[in-house]
């Protein structure tokens, strides 16, 4: 019989009640809703303001990346990631340019762009002149929304008028480009937006439409670099090698579509460990490696005068150190301390090097033995346990299946039966 998802009441329900519906609705077992009950490390008061209709938690495992030095300091660096070799691959990385002084970090600024659409009009040029006239009149209005936000150095900063043609017609797109400091400031430019845009219609005579911020953070560009000696990494052939694939990421967009997203893999641990916005940082990094109109990598490599090998990497990196989950979810907060970091700025540089770390890791697996070889070798364990292994018999299966070179679930079921029996 096909059960109706339409639950009236579910939000108002507390989280037994919740888990009640829910099982008889999927006909779950006890040991099901038990899992889904005890999920959470966080109080469920929390979960439940955090987000909508909870019924638990989701934990995804939280590591330490070693050996980094950012800026002259050594950092421990907390990565929140459920994928194998991610964190051991930044830690190696980290380890071979240690002889050069780490990774070198800058943030371009901390401004946001809020856009704010204009539709509905014949004279766009016209409408366009109109709003810049007014550029005093919009800060008044943009700054008077967020007093904090001044008393703290932010605020309004410039002001962009943008004609678009779109199937619809053409359409001015108002951008504000606001200084958000320390946060990451969705909230904030977001009410500029929605504030503002009654006025832009008056002025214009055109129908203000959207009012949003843009995630293609353009104007918050993180930046890292690195310099790995050749006779550190294996010698000139490695150098080329690692060149060889760089290259074929920055041309092929097959391609680069991996290689950026290996560069996530860093980027968006550092982000979900922090409390902040995956999602945001990731649309901006991949719009950003679009913007010549053909989807590129995010990180350059290149041959220093003395042959050995230059890493850089720039990205969108709207991150906060205040406001949302960063500030209410206790890991967040205690990946924050572990960091030490006291700005936007620090922890945004801080991504970029974990990102550039992860990519060129990735880079010279590819180059040399192949990804497998590392990542599987880590992956045998889940393997293990997804065979049932429990205790020291995850270790042994792993072992075993590392052996044959062979990582699969039959194998690892056929190991643990050979060991039962034993």
């Amino acid at each position: 019989m096909q059960r109706s998802s339409r639950l009236s009441g579910f939000y108002q329900l507390g989280q037994e009640e919740r888990l009640d519906l829910v099982k008889s609705h999927c006909e779950l077992d006890d040991a099901t809703i038990k899992a889904l009950k005890d999920s959470s490390a966080l109080p469920f008061d929390l979960v439940n303001r955090l987000v909508e209709n909870a019924i638990g938690g989701f934990t995804v495992p939280l590591g330490i990346a070693t050996n980094m030095i950012i800026d002259g300091q050594d950092i421990l660096i907390p990565m929140a990631t459920e994928e194998s070799s991610v964190i051991a691959a930044v830690g190696n990385t980290a380890k071979q340019c240690r002889e050069t002084g780490g990774f070198f970090t800058s943030l371009s600024g901390t401004e946001m762009i809020a856009q704010v659409q204009i539709i509905n009009l014949s004279d766009p040029w016209s409408a366009r002149a109109k709003v810049l006239e007014r550029k005093t009149e919009i800060a008044e209005i943009c700054n008077a929304c967020d007093p904090v936000l001044i008393k703290l150095g932010g605020g309004f900063r410039d002001l962009e008028v943008r004609i678009i043609d779109t199937r619809s017609g053409p359409m001015v797109v108002v951008h504000l480009i606001v200084d958000t400091r320390d946060a990451m400031g969705a909230n904030a430019v977001n009410t500029m937006a929605e504030t503002l845009a009654p006025k832009l219609s008056e002025w214009t005579g055109g129908k203000h439409h959207l009012r949003i911020l843009s995630n293609l953070a353009d104007r918050r560009v993180a930046r890292a670099r690195a310099v790995w000696q050749a006779e550190t990494i294996g010698g000139a052939e490695i150098v080329q090698g690692i060149m060889a694939a760089a290259d074929f990421a920055d041309a092929d967009p097959y391609r680069a579509a991996t290689h950026n997203k290996g560069i996530m893999n860093g980027v968006s641990a550092v982000t979900l460990a922090t409390g902040n916005d995956t999602r945001a940082i990731e649309a901006g990094a991949h719009a950003f490696a679009a913007r010549t109109g053909r989807y590129r990598s995010l990180s350059h490599y290149e041959v220093t005068p003395e042959g050995n090998l230059a890493g850089s990497i720039e990205l969108p990196m709207a991150l906060g150190m205040v406001g949302g989950a960063t500030k209410v979810h206790p890991t967040a907060q205690a990946c924050l301390k572990i960091l030490g970091v006291t700005s936007a700025a620090q922890l945004s540089g801080i991504a970029a090097a974990v990102g550039l770390a992860q990519n060129f890791g990735a880079l010279k697996a590819l180059a040399t033995v192949g990804i497998q070889q590392g990542h599987m070798a880590l992956h045998a364990q889940n393997v293990a346990i997804a065979a049932g292994a429990v205790g020291d018999e995850i270790a042994l299966v792993a072992q075993r299946m590392a052996d044959a070179k062979t990582i699969r679930q039959d194998v690892a079921e056929s190991i643990l039966v050979s060991l039962r029996q034993a």
